[in-house]
C-alpha cells in the first residue's frame, strides 16, 4: 500500500477481518516491521526508530489500562515514564479529564468503570502525551450498540477539537463512512481505493469497494453487450443510453458485471412488459423500522430492494422492478474494475 495521511486528518482503514488493516497501523506504530518500503511521520523517517521514539499514541480494542492502578494514575503514568514534573502532571491530567468529561472517575479503578468510561481513559492516555499523531485499532468494537454509536460522535468531535492527525482501523462500514474524513479500503494486503466517504460510496473503484460498502449489499448481474446494444443478463435486459455503451465498446471487454444497490431498485405492483422491467416474487420480508428490505427471487436469482416501511406485502407476492439507471455501475468481470 502506499497511503499519504494529511496533517490533522481522521483517516480510516476500512476492510474485512484479516486484510492488513492492524498490521499495516502496527508497522506505523512500530510494533511490526515492513518488509520493504518507508514509513515517514512528520517528514521524518521512522523505520529504524523504536515505537517510544515515534512520537505516536496507539489505543488499543482492549484499553490496556493498568488495573491497579487508579484512573489518575492511569493517565499520569505515560508524563511519569517521560520525567515530567508532579505539578506539570496533576494539571494535564486534570485537564485531561475535564475534556473527556471523567473528572468525577480519577479515585477510581478500571474495574470500577463501564465500558465506555474505560474507553475514555484509554483516549486520555494517549491524549496527554500530545503525540504527533493516534493510532487507533477498533477501540469502539467493546461497547454495546447505543454507546457506540454515543462514543462515534464524541470521538469525531473530540479528534477535531485537538487537531491531532489519526488512523483509525474498523471492519465496520458504519464507523467509518460516519468519523474518516477519507477512507482507505483494503482487501488481502492490497490497497482498493481511497477517498471521502461520498466518493467511496458513489463512485466505487471496483466490485470489491462497491459490494463490501452500502447496507444492504448490492445486487450483482452477470452481463453481455447483446447486438442491438442491450445489457443481457440471465433474466433480464436493461437499455443504456448511447454514451454508456460506447464506454463498454471501447473497453474491450465482453462479459461485464452489473451493480445496483437495494436504495436504487424500484418495486413496482404494475404489470409493466417494458424491457427494463422483470417479474419478481417476494420470498423474505424484512422490516427495519424507517425502511423494509424485501429478497427478492427473479428466476434463480436473489435480489435485494429498500421499500418505505409502509409498502405492505408477504412472501409469495408478485411484483415487477426495473432499476435507476444513473446509479447503477457496469464491472469489467475479468479485472473487476468500474467502466461505468
Amino acid at each position: 500500500m502506499n497511503l499519504d495521511v494529511n496533517d490533522r486528518e481522521f483517516m480510516v482503514l476500512l476492510g474485512p477481518s484479516g486484510c492488513g488493516k492492524t498490521t499495516a497501523l502496527r508497522c506505523v506504530a512500530g510494533l511490526e516491521n515492513p518488509d520493504e518500503g518507508q514509513i515517514y511521520i512528520g517528514g521524518k523517517k521512522v523505520n529504524d526508530l523504536d515505537p517510544k521514539e515515534r512520537n505516536i499514541a496507539m489505543v488499543f480494542q482492549t484499553y490496556a489500562l493498568y488495573p491497579h492502578f487508579t484512573v489518575s494514575r492511569n493517565l499520569a503514568f505515560p508524563l511519569e515514564n517521560a520525567k515530567v514534573s508532579k505539578d506539570e502532571i496533576e494539571k494535564k491530567v486534570h485537564e485531561v479529564a475535564k475534556l473527556l468529561k471523567i473528572e468525577q472517575l480519577l479515585d477510581r479503578k478500571p474495574k470500577q468503570l463501564s465500558g465506555g468510561q474505560r474507553q475514555r481513559v484509554a483516549l486520555g492516555r494517549a491524549i496527554i502525551r500530545e503525540p504527533q499523531a493516534f493510532l487507533m485499532d477498533e477501540p469502539l468494537s467493546n461497547l454495546d450498540a447505543k454507546l457506540r454509536v454515543y462514543m462515534r460522535a464524541e470521538l469525531k468531535k473530540l479528534q477535531r477539537d485537538i487537531g491531532i492527525t489519526t488512523i483509525y482501523v474498523t471492519h465496520d462500514q458504519v464507523e467509518a463512512m460516519t468519523m474518516g474524513d477519507r477512507i482507505a479500503i483494503m482487501n488481502e494486503g492490497i490497497l482498493q481505493q481511497i477517498g471521502t466517504p461520498d466518493e467511496i460510496y458513489f463512485h466505487p473503484s471496483n466490485i470489491f469497494v462497491a459490494g463490501f460498502i452500502g447496507s444492504p449489499p448490492a445486487n450483482f448481474f452477470d452481463c453481455t453487450l447483446s447486438k442491438d446494444d442491450t445489457l443481457s443478463c440471465m433474466e433480464f435486459e436493461c437499455s443504456f443510453p448511447k454514451k454508456v455503451v460506447d464506454i463498454l465498446k471501447e473497453s474491450g471487454s465482453e462479459e461485464y458485471v452489473l451493480g445496483v444497490r437495494p436504495q436504487d431498485t424500484i418495486v413496482s405492483r404494475k404489470s409493466e412488459k417494458a424491457k427494463n422491467y422483470v417479474k419478481s416474487v417476494v420470498e423474505v420480508v424484512e422490516p427495519i423500522g424507517d425502511q423494509t428490505v424485501l429478497d427478492l427471487k427473479v428466476g434463480d436469482t436473489l435480489v435485494k430492494a429498500v421499500v418505505s416501511p409502509d409498502f405492505k406485502t408477504k412472501a409469495g407476492d408478485e411484483f415487477w422492478i426495473t432499476f435507476v439507471t444513473d446509479k447503477i455501475h457496469i464491472f469489467d468481470k475479468k479485472t473487476g474494475k468500474t467502466l461505468v
